[in-house]
């Protein structure tokens, strides 16, 4: 049985639809990271999972049981916001506390719990200190023990790095990784950021104006994308996304034209090549060569991202790693594996 199950779920705001039936199982223990632009409705989707937002149709199952009608908080799940939402005249003590002691839980019961996650997150030496007091780290951690103690079926986070610079959110980040690991709990994770979804999920569910356009593991969806919005959305730098043309045989691209590696017929007509910067740096194989003009290049110490453009003026990025690398201005030859390009048809649709 899975633990979380949405089945046909769809949301309106009057005659407005934002969620286009949803269908999406989460099994137990394992995380899952709602991952899109803005306004796809990634958190909408979380707070109809909470039971923050009415479900307009379709149903939300959790441990089997349809909860459509149950209040939030009788599902048994916890929930972290982007905004900490702690009380400031409150110790960390106190905040953590608090949920369990409007409950009715013993005192000798809430203590206990409280330790554990303040052991599990590194909070014992701050749990005298209040909110303003604290860094927006431990803030955020503060706010994570809150939902650990009290032991939910399944955690929900809701963008919840957002507010942090860039520095405490990568410290974040693997902090959560190991609760989860520690945990073993079932998780959701709202983030706009691919490279958060990237290094925290299971499986990944990419979503876009209300729909689902793939879900799978992170390699799953970098190395065999099912269209152009995924391939483009997924990866950091994102994938080169080439304009070409197919007569049903090869695909011509530029000054090159080749015979893509497929397992089914190759459309005739306009099509797009999708080819990772990193496959100009590791070609092997049969190789194709595309001629690159280097308008600018950045160097990131172990590696450099080359921009350039083609002859026709596509824009296209070139990873380097090594001793030779492009300065701007150069004019230098990319090789990379025709095996490895991808094809999409005119719809943005993959071609396999």
């Amino acid at each position: 049985m899975s633990a979380i199950e949405l089945c046909q779920v769809r949301k309106s705001y009057g005659v407005t639809p934002v969620i286009h039936g949803v269908d999406l199982s989460v099994e137990k223990g394992e995380f899952i990271v709602f991952v899109g632009p803005s306004g796809c409705g990634k958190s909408t989707l979380l707070r109809m999972i909470a039971g923050l937002e009415e479900i307009s149709e379709g149903e939300v199952r959790i441990d089997g049981e349809v909860v459509n009608e149950i209040e939030p908080a009788r599902r048994g799940l916890s929930m972290v916001f982007q905004s900490y939402a702690l009380y400031p005249h409150m110790s960390v003590a106190g905040n953590m506390s608090f949920g369990l002691r409007m409950t009715g839980t013993s005192k000798a019961e809430t203590e206990r719990r409280v330790k554990e996650a303040a052991a599990i997150l590194q909070l014992e030496p701050l749990m005298k200190r209040k909110p303003s007091q604290l860094s927006g780290g431990q803030r955020q951690r503060v706010a994570i023990g809150r939902a650990i103690v009290r032991q939910p079926k399944a955690f929900l986070f809701d963008e919840p790095l957002s507010n942090l610079d860039a520095e405490l959110r990568v410290a974040m980040r693997v902090e959560i990784a190991k609760l989860h690991q520690d945990l073993g709990s079932t998780m959701i994770y709202v983030t706009h950021d691919q490279v958060e979804a990237m290094t925290l999920a299971d499986r990944i569910v990419v979503l876009r104006a209300g729909r689902i356009e793939q879900v799978g593991t992170p390699g799953d969806l970098y190395a065999d994308p099912d269209n152009v919005f995924v391939a483009g959305f997924i990866g950091s730098p994102r994938m080169n996304l080439l304009n070409g043309t197919s007569d049903g045989k090869v695909v011509s691209i530029s000054d090159l034209t080749f015979a893509p590696a497929l397992n089914g017929p190759l459309p005739v007509g306009p099509v797009t090549i999708g080819l990772r910067p990193e496959q100009f740096d590791s070609a092997e194989g049969e190789l194709g060569t595309l001629s690159v003009s280097v308008d600018v290049v950045e160097n990131l110490g172990g590696t450099s991202i080359v921009h350039g453009r083609l002859d026709e003026g596509q824009i296209v990025l070139v990873e380097q790693r090594g001793k030779t690398r492009a300065r701007a201005q150069d004019k230098f030859t990319a090789p990379f594996a025709l095996a490895e390009a991808l094809i999409f048809d005119a719809s943005g649709q993959r071609v396999r």
